[in-house]
């Protein structure tokens, strides 16, 4: 007989509490987590991502956390293979891992095995279309992708040039970043769990987080990854509340107004986020607002994972 190997996933909007949630629930099942945010990947963000620290992670060991410098570029394509991986080593060890994750891309790309095709670069067609952004703007280049590829483009921020130029360059030479044949449920033996709460109440959540991130000092994070020689047009450094710091570090705005910009930023991530996931049919919500105390939001959950998985 098959086995199916098993995932517990958590998902839902950034500032919603997943990983406070993660961490609890691998204590009680004594298993661990695999990070499903895709700038965490980097050392030395550690501020602006909410990485949890050592502390926060009480023991729990974490993966895909801390493994790359942040002058490297890292994929969903990479994700899934790394994250699939991690998957079946601790099946194997008969743990059922725990995905916390924050990039909804790379959470279904895992759940529904999504393939990906290997499109040949061309750099002749790369400066042309970096040309281009840089004559007709940011938003023209976007518009493009939009009307090639709608799905692409709805998920990238329109001055995410270096991705969107890499979209427009796999179309035009035919081939695709994502196949278009995925499995409409998730490939592992998993519970996906999905917090959500009042729109209000998360943002002023996501605002008072990221007042208490510049207060944790995520300017002086920005300005020694700066002076460390990673540049301002790395993938890392294009991450929320990386790409506006570094925009006031460098003269082009003041500290209010970049960190003013964060925070829409964020809270258009958390839209970006909501759309994404209520793709996901799967996903068992669970919501926030309908617990008076977070331990019995715990206890009700950590019953549907007990559920779902009890043995024999």
């Amino acid at each position: 007989m098959l086995t199916v190997d098993r995932l517990l996933a958590i998902v839902g909007p950034t500032a919603v509490g997943k990983t406070r949630l993660a961490i609890d629930l691998a204590l009680r099942l004594g298993t661990e987590i695999i990070s499903g945010d895709s700038m965490q990947v980097y050392r030395g963000l550690d501020v602006g991502t909410a990485k949890p620290g050592a502390d926060e992670r009480r023991g729990v060991p974490h993966h895909l956390i801390d493994i790359l410098d942040p002058r490297e570029e890292f994929s969903v394509a990479d994700f899934q293979a790394r994250a699939a991986a991690l998957v079946a080593a601790l099946n194997t060890r008969g743990l059922i891992p725990i995905l916390a994750g924050g990039t909804g891309l790379y959470v279904r790309a895992l759940l529904e095995d999504y393939r990906f095709n290997a499109v040949p670069g061309s750099e002749t067609v790369r400066r042309r279309l970096a040309a281009l952004a840089a004559s007709r703007g940011n938003a023209y280049l976007h518009d493009l992708l939009r009307a090639a590829d709608p799905e692409t483009a709805a998920r990238l921020h329109p001055n995410d040039t270096r991705r969107i130029v890499r979209a427009l360059e796999s179309q035009e030479l035919g081939g695709e970043t994502v196949s278009r044949t995925r499995n409409a449920a998730p490939v592992y033996d998993a519970l996906v769990i999905g917090l959500t709460m009042d729109r209000g109440k998360l943002y002023e959540r996501i605002n008072a987080r990221v007042d208490a991130m510049v207060a944790a000092g995520l300017v002086a994070e920005v300005a020694g990854l700066l002076a460390a020689g990673v540049p301002p047009e790395a993938q890392s450094l294009q991450a929320i509340g990386y790409k506006e710091i570094a925009a006031h570090l460098a003269g082009r705005a003041d500290l209010a107004t970049a960190v003013a910009a964060v925070k829409q930023a964020t809270r258009n991530f958390a839209k970006r986020q909501f759309t994404w996931l209520r793709r996901m049919p799967y996903i068992e919500w669970v919501d926030v607002d309908n617990f008076a105390e977070y331990d019995t939001m715990l206890a009700y959950i950590y019953s549907r994972v007990a559920g779902k998985f009890r043995r024999g």
